[in-house]
């Protein structure tokens, strides 16, 4: 197993390319006009902008989002001295973890330098290319005076994150901790062994956040760190000099409240922790082996809370909770270093993310285990969405108010907004729409209300006030998963249950529905029992009878059945053709796709009624529609019935609608490509990339729509769904939470802008 995991592991660094990073540009760089802007000449007026005002370096450069990793890999975790050469791969692992977690860029910086002040010399020359440094596997002690230095002479932030991102992700750990076991951390007695860079950066974190200096027992090699202890002694390790008679870790264990672990494996023995205070937390983070295993602290001391290094315990100690996320708050607020305050901040921003129900990607990333606060969930998990706009935030803040930022924030409501959009990028689309539906909360009634993705997204609706949910689904079965997934929702308060197994349902649900079936071959007792076994019908009944405002089905069983389903009990608006859009959230902006779902061969007078509605809808978001139907034909290459079909619906279109931009019969690639376009044909009614594509058919649509969500990295939002009298729409089974969340929001707002005209 060992041997297969190494050939993976070298698999992945080596394929397809070498390495773990490369270098794109973010401008255009297609043709002589691009080249003269992004060098010379044009680039001398952006130098000009920096001579004049310095600060102008974060507004026309990479620097304000661009860390260093840099490391002379003295001290490389696990592996020791290896050299800056064999550290590379760890350093471009950093940078990774930077860019994946916060979207910062990273150049890894290995430098063949064990002299201190000339690696500080080599370090600080770097300023002007970087917004921050993150100081990575440089040996105890000169990694203080290395950090020491670099923050005297530097006027951005020195991370080291060895010392800190452990400190801070601990000390959230013990935060919650002692909460949970009722004590005060001035009160308690901590025992840490080592005395290296992240053992004495860890205490000296809890010490400015009340740990008292005479309560800790520090342990070496040597021993116990005492008053006139002479051996293996620095100006680092004599600050935890204290009067005690204490002399080994057996005896400075006795009544301890905290164990820290930075050492060895196997250092603390079951019969130490024995002798520990009631309740005691032990963080046992040496890694792959810890300082004493947690079954085995467990066995010893039931009423121990544990946290490990490991990722297959509860409460891993992980370095990635931290780093990207301080850096990404220090340099959108431009601080000049990373302070007391905004670790402190970190640390209860990383603490009080576990208070709350545990989102969507971490659910599916830790399937299987309990994310509910208490002694198995202490901190969050490394996947945990919610730290990116958490902990900048908290950051922000106190790097303010300690005055050491000097790009203040001013609306940090939209700041956290644009956090959010790095996992979540429809959070920004989307919140236009969510800030409508809240004006008048809809009754929107679930069909799967069982389903574990449903139930996650009711979180989500509560909390963003977007509608009054109604599932339909067993109690017994929704109030199980709700306290199994620990989501705060409330049946009877939050949310309402519709029992469809129960026989106490209107009378006049059956009779309604058979009224509309009746002369399909569905009977009285089919009707009867249709509102007891289809919750699709369920749900449009009572959206019919104005029992709920609208529906959404789908995450279960095919959308062909549920629009089927659906068409029997609401009638088809007689304004609006049946249609289906989609939201594709690419990197440069939104793009609509109509119609995946619903028209298979659509007619001429069909393919426009399809991109009218979607028309409407883009407009609905604020964004101006840039029209193209698509066609196998560009610009009258081919001559066939479908071509002809496209080429006169876009006439129609633009004769109804003279000042939009809407243009076809086209490719794919013309439509996305103005300089491809205007090769074909100069006259197009259509600048820039389009960004509403009218497909000539399902086929067309559907492929489409799977190929650019499995090619890129577009989030879906939808389908929405048109021309049903009422609103009900059908998710399609791979819909995430969030997705049926965007969903609740868009019928919110549709209901709600309907009731306002």
């Amino acid at each position: 197993m060992a041997d297969s995991f190494k050939e993976s592991a070298l698999h992945y660094h080596t394929h397809p390319v070498p390495g773990k990073l490369e270098i794109r540009p973010t401008k255009p760089l297609a043709n002589k006009r691009d080249l003269s802007q992004a060098y010379s000449p044009g680039v001398a007026y952006a130098c000009g902008a920096i001579v004049k005002n310095p600060t102008e370096v974060a507004n026309v450069t990479a620097r304000g989002n661009l860390v260093a990793v840099i490391s002379n890999g003295t001290a490389v975790l696990g592996l020791g001295d290896i050299g800056p050469l064999a550290a590379k791969p760890v350093m471009e692992g950093k940078a990774v973890l930077f860019k994946k977690f916060a979207n910062i860029d990273v150049f890894d910086i290995e430098i063949d330098e064990t002299d201190v002040d000339k690696l500080v010399d080599t370090i600080a020359s770097l300023e002007p290319t970087f917004g921050g440094i993150n100081l990575e596997d440089i040996k105890a002690p000169e990694c203080f005076l290395v950090e020491r230095k670099l923050r005297e002479r530097m006027n951005i932030p020195v991370f080291h994150d060895d010392q800190h991102g452990t400190a801070i992700v601990s000390a959230a750990a013990v935060y919650n901790g002692l909460r949970i076991v009722d004590k005060k951390i001035e009160d308690i007695k901590l025992v840490v062994t080592g005395a290296g860079a992240a053992s004495i950066a860890c205490v000296d974190l809890l010490v400015s956040m009340g740990l008292k200096k005479a309560n800790v027992r520090m342990i070496d090699r040597n021993g116990v760190i005492y008053k006139g202890r002479e051996a293996g002694m620095n100006p680092w390790k004599e600050s935890y000099a204290v009067e005690t008679e204490d002399r080994t870790l057996d005896d400075a264990i006795v009544d301890a409240d905290l164990f820290l672990g930075l050492s060895g494996p196997g250092i603390l023995k079951d019969h130490m922790v024995k002798k520990m205070a009631d309740k005691p937390l032990i963080l046992a983070m040496s890694n792959p082996t810890p300082e004493i295993m947690p079954e085995v602290a467990k066995a010893a001391r039931p009423d121990a809370i544990l946290a490990t290094g490991r990722s297959d315990y509860p409460n891993q100690v992980n370095n990635v909770l931290c780093f990207p996320f301080i850096f990404r708050g220090a340099l959108d607020c431009g601080a000049t270093v990373i302070n007391d305050a905004m670790k402190q901040a970190c640390v209860k921003a990383i603490a009080d993310l576990v208070h709350r129900e545990a989102s969507e990607a971490v659910a599916e990333a830790y399937a299987g285990e309990v994310l509910k606060f208490g002694p198995e969930y202490l901190i969050p998990k490394p996947f945990d969405p919610r730290l990116i706009e958490e902990v900048p935030v908290a950051v922000v803040k106190a790097a303010m108010e300690s005055g050491v930022a000097t790009r203040p924030i001013e609306d940090l409501e939209a700041y956290r907004q644009k956090l959010h959009s790095y996992v979540s990028r429809s959070r920004l689309f989307m919140q236009p729409m969510i800030e409508q539906a809240r004006r008048n909360p809809s009754r929107i009634a679930y069909a799967e209300g069982e389903n574990d993705d449903v139930l996650r997204a009711m979180q989500g609706v509560v909390d963003e006030k977007v509608a009054h949910p109604i599932l339909i689904g067993r109690p017994a079965v929704i109030n199980r998963k709700i306290a199994e997934m620990g989501l705060r929702i409330q049946p009877g308060i939050d949310i309402e249950i519709i029992n469809p197994e129960e026989g106490d349902h209107h009378e006049n649900y059956w009779q309604f529905y058979h009224q509309h079936v009746g002369r399909s071959g569905v009977s009285v007792e089919a009707a009867q029992n249709a509102i007891h076994t289809n919750n699709t019908v369920l749900a449009a009944i009572m959206v019919a009878l104005g029992d709920a405002d609208g529906l959404i089905c789908g995450k279960v069983g095919r959308f062909d059945n549920h629009l089927r389903d659906i068409q029997s009990i609401l009638p088809q608006s007689d304004t609006t053709q049946m249609s289906s859009v989609c939201v594709l959230l690419m990197e440069d902006g939104p793009l609509f796709l109509a119609d995946p779902f619903v028209n298979v061969d659509p007619t001429e007078e069909q393919v426009v009624a399809t991109a009218l509605n979607t028309i409407g809808f883009v407009k609905s978001f604020g964004i101006e529609p840039k029209v193209a139907l698509l066609s196998h034909s560009n610009f009258g290459t081919y001559d066939d019935p479908s071509a002809h079909k496209m080429k006169r619906a876009a006439e129609q279109l633009r004769n109804q609608f003279p000042d939009l931009q809407i243009e076809g019969e086209m490719h794919a690639m013309s439509a996305m490509n103005e300089t491809l376009r205007e090769r074909i044909y100069q006259n197009a009614n259509l600048k820039g990339r389009a960004n509403v594509l009218i497909m000539p058919n399902m086929d067309a649509a559907s492929i489409t729509l799977g190929l650019l969500r499995s090619l890129t990295n577009a989030r879906l939002v939808g389908p929405f769904l048109f021309g049903c009298d009422k609103p009900a729409h059908i998710l399609i089974p791979s819909v995430s939470g969030r997705g049926i969340l965007n969903m609740t929001a868009l019928i919110g707002a549709d209901i709600t802008s309907k009731s306002d005209q």
